[in-house]
Parts: C-alpha cells; sequence; structure tokens
C-alpha cells in the first residue's frame, strides 16, 4: 500500500498533468481529498507522511481521484466549500461559492452597523453562503434570502440548521415574484452574469454548475437588469442594493442603477484588481 507521501507526490502530478493545474495547487487538491478519506486535518498528513493507506481508503482515494482528472470539482467531490471561515454543502444544484464573493458580503457588512436591527435580501441564495455568512456576522438582522430553484433551497436550508442560523429566512420565489410588499435595508445578489455564448461556460467548474445560475442573456445583463429594475420597490428609505458582476459589466452595472434613481453609485475591485461589486443606494 502506498504512504501519504507518495499519493501526494504521484497524485499531484497527475493532476497537474491532466488538468493543466500548477503543482502546488494539484498539491493542495490531492491533501483535501487525503483528509476527506482519512477525515483528519492538513496538520496530520505533514506529521505522517510514511502512513500507509489500507486497501478500503486507498480504494476510496482513486475513485475521487478519477473523479477529479474528469474535472469534477474539488468542492463536489468533497461536499462542501470554505467562505470566510464557513463550511457550506454544496451540491451540482447550486453555484460553488468563490473567494471573490467574499467581497460583496464584506461591503454589505460595512452597510449593517453591529447591534441594529437590519432586514436583509439574499437574491439568488444558491447554497447560502451569501445570506448566512451575513446573518453570522449580523445576529441582530433579519436575513431573507430565495431562490427560483427548489433544490438550491434545501441546500441552503441544511446550511442555516448547521450553523444555527436562526435569523434568517428562506421562500421560494423568482427574484422579488414572492415577497408581497416587504422593504429591505439591504438587497445583496451574485446573480447568474454569464453571456449565454460565452466560452467560459465550457471550462473548468463551470461546466458542472447549474447553467441557470450562471447564464443571463447574450449579454449576461438580463437578470441585473431586472433585479436592478425592480429593487426600488423593495427598499427602505436609504436602502442599499450590492451586486456581484462581470469582469467588464462594471460600468454598464453602473449605469443601469444611474438609471433607476440610485445614487452613491460605486464599483469597488477584488483582489485580483477586477471591478467585482457594483451598487448604489436609494432616496
Amino acid at each position: 500500500m502506498p504512504s501519504i507521501a507518495d499519493i501526494l507526490r504521484e497524485a499531484a502530478r497527475s493532476i497537474s498533468n491532466t488538468l493543466a493545474l500548477d503543482l502546488t495547487t494539484s498539491r493542495i487538491e490531492v491533501q483535501c481529498l487525503l483528509q476527506h478519506v482519512l477525515d483528519v486535518q492538513r496538520a496530520y498528513l505533514l506529521a505522517h507522511p510514511e502512513q500507509l493507506l489500507n486497501e478500503a481508503q486507498r480504494s476510496t482515494f482513486d475513485v475521487l481521484l478519477q473523479r477529479r482528472m474528469r474535472g469534477e470539482p474539488i468542492a463536489h467531490l468533497l461536499g462542501e466549500r470554505e467562505f470566510l471561515g464557513l463550511n457550506f454543502k454544496v451540491t451540482p444544484a447550486t453555484l460553488i461559492p468563490r473567494p471573490e464573493t467574499e467581497l460583496l458580503v464584506e461591503l454589505a457588512l460595512q452597510r449593517l452597523p453591529q447591534g441594529v436591527a437590519s432586514h436583509v435580501l439574499d437574491l439568488g441564495t444558491g447554497s447560502g453562503a451569501i445570506a448566512l455568512s451575513i446573518a453570522d456576522s449580523r445576529r441582530d438582522a433579519e436575513v431573507v434570502a430565495v431562490d427560483a430553484s427548489k433544490e438550491a433551497l434545501a441546500v441552503a436550508i441544511d446550511n442555516a440548521q448547521k450553523l444555527h442560523a436562526e435569523n434568517t429566512r428562506f421562500i421560494h420565489s423568482d427574484w422579488f415574484s414572492a415577497l408581497g410588499d416587504e422593504r429591505f435595508d439591504l438587497i445583496v445578489s451574485n446573480p447568474p452574469y454569464i453571456a449565454t455564448d460565452d466560452v467560459h461556460l465550457t471550462q473548468g467548474d463551470v461546466r458542472f454548475e447549474p447553467l441557470s445560475a450562471l447564464v443571463s442573456g447574450m449579454d449576461g445583463l438580463d437578470d441585473i437588469r431586472r433585479i436592478i429594475q425592480e429593487a426600488p420597490s423593495f427598499l427602505a428609505s436609504n436602502g442599499w442594493l450590492l451586486l456581484e458582476h462581470g469582469y467588464d459589466q462594471a460600468e454598464a452595472v453602473r449605469a443601469l442603477l444611474k438609471r433607476s434613481g440610485f445614487v452613491g453609485v460605486f464599483s469597488e475591485k477584488d483582489l485580483a484588481g477586477i471591478e467585482r461589486v457594483s451598487g448604489g443606494e436609494i432616496g
């Protein structure tokens, strides 16, 4: 039977060659798979490189490795993804939470003072990562999360229960359609924003994610247009709307926000220097 060190070296090389990933990234992925199979922390792998896997452990690892080399996302293989220090269950029914989306949560929290009761809406919640991260940091806020997918909502509800997020409420809704006359101090959304013919839809993890959570018309802005147009009717006075969008959409999103009466319109760059989130305030 191979040792932990053997598997780290050989499997990392296999993933790197097959998926054209750098060896550092591939090694991290193999560590994640080994942690999952052995049910240990990363520190254990580093402290016990000589440990041999038994036959059952090696068989389980090999199945996961082959699935990864066919392109399946690590998050789907492990069934979870970390986001802002919290672990979220993910399935093929939801988007995989990504580091750049953490900016959206950080900007939301800046507009929600500690100790103040606030009413927050997360549109298209998916796994619930955005809504539940806000709810975890602002226990005085009531966070309403909606999604048009019942399967995605079930995942978000599971995550809420695991995180004991009692200040959240989940609604099956096509954007605002089931919200009646509710008003919110803050609306956040990471909506679909990829163009229908974008070549990236055939690459990487997005091949395994729901198209309905990715694609939004020929220019990728159909859902963003709808959200911006309808949001003022659901925002309280001086309420904010914050939207994640594509790398080249910030200027268009700012124009849409201004056209719908938002003020203080801005775009914020992520850690890669890309304008990733835009927003504005309603008077």
